[in-house]
């Protein structure tokens, strides 16, 4: 799936590079803005066990599922190597109780996972150019239901956001990008 969704994502990169007829790419540094659209995926890593509203344990985890998504990135160049990049999309995730011969869907619920991170990139105008950051997200839930007569209670919460990646500057204002 994600192979397809990058294959996907470079046609796209390229139809618009060639519609920019092999312009010079754009050169960027202080006051400069990317807008970029972007398949994001959010894949929980959880296995907490499931507790009664007395306190025991159930004997079942929690597994919550992947989903991706399009999603949209603002960077913003705060001096000509470092710049602040928001990352902002949400995500629909099926939460299921699991253990033993158990697996029942117990929620289904919205997450909205905004990113901000501050980056350093040391080449910004070659034609590849790496950057690596470091911020923080923020896991806010809505619009969840319960199912299966579960009651579920989801905190939302902040967490620590590592990113690397690099940006290849095709043409114009064209760029593919690997995060």
């Amino acid at each position: 799936t994600t192979a397809a969704l990058l294959a996907a994502a470079s046609v796209l990169t390229l139809a618009g590079a060639a519609s920019a007829q092999n312009a010079a790419p754009e050169p960027v540094g202080k006051g400069s803005l990317i807008v970029t659209v972007r398949m994001t995926g959010v894949l929980p890593q959880a296995d907490d066990a499931i507790v009664t509203a007395a306190g025991a344990d159930s004997g079942l985890k929690v597994d919550v599922g992947d989903d991706w998504m399009p999603t949209l990135g603002f960077t913003y160049f705060v001096a000509d190597h470092w710049a602040v990049e928001a990352i902002l999309g949400a995500t629909q995730h099926e939460v299921r109780a699991k253990g033993g011969a158990t697996d029942v869907a117990v929620h289904e619920t919205w997450v909205l996972p905004p990113v901000v991170t501050l980056q350093y990139r040391p080449t910004p105008n070659a034609t590849i150019s790496p950057y690596v950051g470091a911020g923080v997200s923020y896991m806010a839930f809505f619009d969840g239901k319960d199912k299966n007569g579960f009651e579920v209670d989801l905190d939302d919460g902040f967490g620590v956001a590592l990113q690397a990646g690099a940006d290849w500057n095709l043409s114009g204002p064209w760029t593919l990008n690997l995060d």
